[in-house]
């Protein structure tokens, strides 16, 4: 999943939202360098993971991309799918998206200090260009979509895939909202295992 969905499936624990916000840049057990709180929502971010990309729904919007994109297919997923969380937003969460984004922005500027260096150069590009709440439009995700493939050095052509996103919206869509159900509940679980693991250890 994308940035949009691991915020949400934080469970509105703000330290817990840092921990699955930075975690794809922090390797093996980096993680155990950082405050409690954060070390979980790193370890939530992993299993969401591991659970998304053996998901046979998840697989089924890939493949559907494959012939195009190869292995970065998966990549694309995530956003398209963090495109259909901002869009039907309201069916997920009372908070509206624009005060849900912008108290995040205000909790990743609180804690600017932890935050990894990677992180730190992103930041300020991903709240002046508001890429959170790009992503309930088609445009939007082309943007993404765009600065992806140019980090690729354009060999993954990602900024064509508001073609097939276009074509197979649909089926984007059903497959995107029959998963998310079962990611936040299995999220929840997973929160839930790792309390647990914590309060075991210590």
């Amino acid at each position: 999943m994308n940035f949009l969905a691991h915020i949400y499936l934080s469970n509105n624990n703000n330290q817990i939202t840092i921990g699955n916000f930075i975690a794809d840049g922090i390797r093996g057990k980096r993680y155990k360098k950082f405050p409690v709180e954060i070390q979980k929502g790193i370890l939530l971010h992993r299993q969401i993971d591991t659970f998304t990309d053996a998901h046979p729904t998840v697989r089924q919007s890939t493949k559907r991309l494959h012939k195009n994109y190869g292995h970065y297919s998966g990549v694309i997923v995530d956003i398209l799918y963090d495109h259909f969380l901002a869009k039907n937003w309201s069916t997920y969460s009372e908070t509206p998206l624009t005060d849900y984004i912008d108290n995040f922005y205000d909790l990743l500027e609180d804690n600017f200090e932890i935050l990894p260096t990677r992180i730190q150069k992103m930041m300020p590009h991903m709240i002046s260009d508001n890429w959170l709440l790009s992503y309930a439009k088609i445009e939007g995700i082309q943007k993404v979509l765009n600065g992806m493939n140019r980090r690729t050095q354009n060999k993954s052509g990602m900024h064509t895939a508001t073609v097939e996103l276009q074509e197979f919206y649909t089926e984007f869509e059903t497959e995107f909202t029959s998963f998310f159900e079962e990611l936040i509940a299995f999220s929840e679980q997973t929160l839930q295992d790792i309390e647990i693991k914590f309060k075991d250890e210590n």
